[in-house]
């Protein structure tokens, strides 16, 4: 039996403006976005040229569920974001707002800043070492 993940559910607020921002600020390829009624889509993003999962942007349609938009971890870094090119992406995220909660660093693993996306979830922008 073979399995993959896919896709994991992010808790947005609005479709456009977490496409808006996913696709400019981030350059993520905007997968799909169908509508499925009710005002609900079925909205999936990924970081471009990425064959592995994406996110599927899941509009709150609630008070539970928009308590959760940008706390979805309690405020711990909860998604990890690896590039082949840390100066690049950083220099494009910083040109385009992204609020950065650090400074870049060096880890064992390799060059990472703690980010935020535009709703306040903590991302990890890392360069893997080779």
């Amino acid at each position: 039996m073979t399995q993959q993940f896919h896709a994991m559910a992010l808790v947005v607020r609005d479709y456009d403006e977490a496409i808006a921002w996913y696709t400019t600020a981030l350059r993520f390829d905007l997968l799909e976005d169908t509508p499925m009624g009710g005002g609900k889509r079925w909205v999936r993003v990924a970081p471009s040229g990425s064959r592995g999962a994406c996110l599927l942007l899941a509009r709150a349609v609630n008070e539970d569920q928009s308590s959760r938009v940008g706390n979805q971890a309690g405020g711990r870094v909860f998604l990890f974001l690896h590039t082949d090119d840390f100066e690049r992406d950083h220099a494009h995220m910083a040109a385009h707002g992204v609020k950065f909660c650090e400074q870049p660093r060096h880890e064992q693993y390799g060059k990472v800043v703690v980010f935020e996306d535009l709703y306040g979830n903590r991302w990890d922008l890392i360069e893997p070492k080779s």
